[in-house]
């Protein structure tokens, strides 16, 4: 046998390159936590600096968001309204609506791609899902604003409703079109995780394929749709561009999906365009409502990868 195919003496790699290597690879990782951290503590620190010009509870149970603080003392309104309520009331409307357009089409595209679609409609159909993934947020926010947005309006005009040009419905709906992709991707993945051989005793026990799908393999793959569900709700919180354009800067406590409303992104642009004075209480909330939003998405991935593992089924 020639011991030059077996590469049998191939030159050894020096062992400081593979440290090296790994020392290098530390620092990347513990660089992402370092980011992280400095964020943390970026926001905490002008939070602190915030409720020393707000108390807690105002902020947080507030009815009233109007952070114009006048200039002089003697101005109407010159402590300004810093109550979040509004807009956790339009960020939580909104991503409801997105997630209840996003949530069937995401799975029914999953299961259909995973257990329906030719290998040929497969390679071309995820890859189209992939790259709607990949649009920027603002093409989508023109997309709700001088389309969705006028037709919802026009539709409703015709059953006699009142519906804002700047609506919640306009902005959750494209919302949810636009994390469609997420979910699909997400879903798709886990569906394919579940060992082919369930389907198969499923199958040869008698049971259709729609009956396997329904009775197997989805319950099988429940724990990693939900976690799916969960990353993309973070995503829709986290939404700016479409908001901004589809369903305005208005700050309205209403669960009313033809109003217009705000949500916490789309306040802390708001905040921080323009020439602003830095220790200003209006300035600071923008750093408040990030920490709350920080917040808010961490516990909602926390809760998706705790998922996840506790119900993930173990196959051999």
């Amino acid at each position: 046998m020639n011991a030059n195919k077996l590469n049998l003496f191939k030159p050894v790699r020096p062992e400081w390159i593979d440290k090296i290597i790994i020392i290098f690879l530390g620092i990347t990782a513990g660089l992402a936590i370092l980011v992280t951290v400095g964020i943390v503590l970026s926001l905490l620190s002008e939070t602190i600096n915030f409720l020393e010009k707000v108390s807690l509870t105002s902020f947080l149970f507030g009815l009233e968001w109007s952070p114009q603080t006048a200039i002089r003392s003697d101005q109407v309104a010159a402590e300004g309204s810093f109550g979040a309520i509004p807009l956790i009331n339009g960020t939580l409307l909104i991503s409801a609506i997105a997630m209840i357009v996003a949530t069937p089409l995401g799975i029914a595209s999953a299961v259909y791609l995973a257990e329906y679609a030719s290998k040929g409609v497969r390679d071309w159909v995820k890859p189209t899902l992939e790259i709607l993934a990949g649009v920027p947020t603002v093409v989508y926010g023109f997309f709700a604003a001088l389309t969705v947005a006028p037709f919802i309006r026009m539709t409703g005009g015709t059953f006699g409703l009142e519906v804002s040009s700047e609506s919640a419905l306009a902005a959750g709906v494209v919302m949810g079109m636009m994390i469609v992709p997420l979910i699909s991707s997400l879903s798709d993945d886990v569906i394919n995780a579940v060992p082919q051989a369930l389907r198969d005793a499923s199958l040869g026990l008698g049971a259709t394929q729609s009956e396997t799908i329904r009775k197997i393999i989805l319950p099988a793959a429940l724990p990693g749709i939900a976690g799916s569900l969960l990353l993309a709700t973070s995503r829709a919180i986290g939404e700016t561009m479409i908001v901004v354009m589809a369903a305005g800067l208005a700050a309205n406590l209403s669960l009313n999906p033809l109003e217009a409303v705000t949500t916490i992104t789309a306040q802390i642009v708001a905040l921080l365009t323009g020439d602003q004075e830095f220790d200003s209480a209006k300035t600071l909330s923008a750093f408040a409502l990030g920490l709350f939003l920080f917040l808010i998405t961490l516990a909602l991935n926390i809760t998706a990868q705790w998922i996840v593992r506790k119900y993930r089924e173990q196959y051999d």
